[in-house]
């Protein structure tokens, strides 16, 4: 069984290179998904956004390409290529592109068990 999706398995691979948007386009695409975690790369056109909500798991983004804005709560933050930041469960965020960028998102649930 497989629990990593969408990859080629036991393939050295560039993440940057699995998801491309084209003008006017947010591209997604699911890597692991379950009660526990998420894993997704996106790809953002400039001036592409997804709006304020919320997430009951800390949300971990790690921008792969280009640069991203993100809002959390009242504070604004700009990440880089290379650049991570947790943003913490129950608090509202978005992301912005102000230009084209590409970054992995990283969700962790909590045990509900």
């Amino acid at each position: 069984m497989n629990y990593i999706k969408n990859i080629e398995h036991q393939k050295v691979l560039s993440l940057i290179n699995e998801v491309d948007a084209q003008d006017g386009q947010i591209v997604s695409k699911t890597l692991a998904q379950n009660n526990a975690l998420s894993i997704t790369l996106f790809a953002f056109s400039a001036g592409e956004e997804i709006g304020t909500h919320g997430s009951d798991g800390d949300a971990l983004v790690t921008v792969m390409e280009g640069e991203g804005r993100f809002v959390v709560g009242d504070d604004t933050y700009i990440l880089k290529a290379g650049e991570s930041l947790v943003m913490p469960a129950g608090i509202p965020h978005s992301v912005h592109a102000d230009q084209k960028f590409k970054m992995q998102l990283t969700v962790v649930f909590p045990d509900n068990s």
